[in-house]
């Protein structure tokens, strides 16, 4: 405990916060979302696709700039949400958590879209002879298959999400207590000339959260696999 200054605590617990309610508040669309993709066809399928997968892509400060022109308090819908309901996302915790969302949601997307599209279409066909509705084989039959998927999917976006750097900072600024998440803080520290120390440290941890998340991942995926008999 004594490793770590109350600013450099302040700013992991704020990183956990902000990855935890970015994942929790976007899985079930991520799921759903991935479930459309890689079971229907549609119109504009396409589109749908690109713009889910365009924050891969996109550098994470264009990503940060455009939810400040979108979700700030003179935004389209941030200055309707501020005026309505006085929701303020723009320098704050909550907006932070909005930025690592957005970045992180395509890389649950492709995991889980991964797991619906290995599902044998056989299942659902033979639970729908039996009179399941689709409801009942979402819940019953492609939800479970999906688990590994959805599992993995959300522990490597929360590391991910722990890692986001520009999308957080041009949206909410680097606010200590508030908005410096573990990557801000190391760049503050880069910043200072004496901050080499905490830099480091700061970096140690972070290196440390990517590496139990992504094996985590691996090793709960296999193990829900191994579960449900695919593996």
């Amino acid at each position: 405990m004594d490793l770590l200054s109350p600013m450099e605590w302040t700013a992991l617990l704020l990183s956990l916060r902000v990855a935890g309610w970015a994942i929790a508040c976007s899985l079930p669309l991520a799921v759903l979302t991935a479930w459309a993709l890689g079971r229907y066809s549609f119109p504009g399928k396409t589109l749908v696709d690109g713009l889910v997968h365009l924050p891969l892509v996109l550098p994470p400060v264009v990503v940060g700039y455009i939810l400040l022109v979108t979700m700030g308090t003179k935004g389209v819908i941030g200055g309707w949400l501020f005026q309505t309901f006085g929701i303020r996302l723009i320098f704050t915790a909550e907006g932070a958590s909005l930025a690592v969302a957005v970045t992180s949601f395509p890389l649950m997307v492709r995991a889980i879209r991964l797991s619906v599209e290995a599902i044998d279409g056989g299942l659902e066909a033979a639970a729908r002879t039996l009179g399941a509705g689709p409801v009942d084989r979402f819940f019953t039959i492609l939800l479970p298959l999906m688990a590994p998927g959805i599992l993995s999917g959300a522990i490597v976006a929360f590391a991910a999400a722990m890692g986001e750097f520009g999308a957080v900072i041009t949206f909410v600024s680097n606010i200590p207590g508030q908005t410096q998440t573990l990557p801000l803080a190391i760049y503050a520290a880069t910043q200072q000339p004496d901050g080499d120390a905490v830099a480091a440290r700061l970096a140690v941890i972070s290196f440390s959260v990517a590496l139990v998340a992504l094996m985590a991942s691996e090793i709960g995926a296999r193990r829900l696999r191994r579960l449900i008999g695919q593996g």
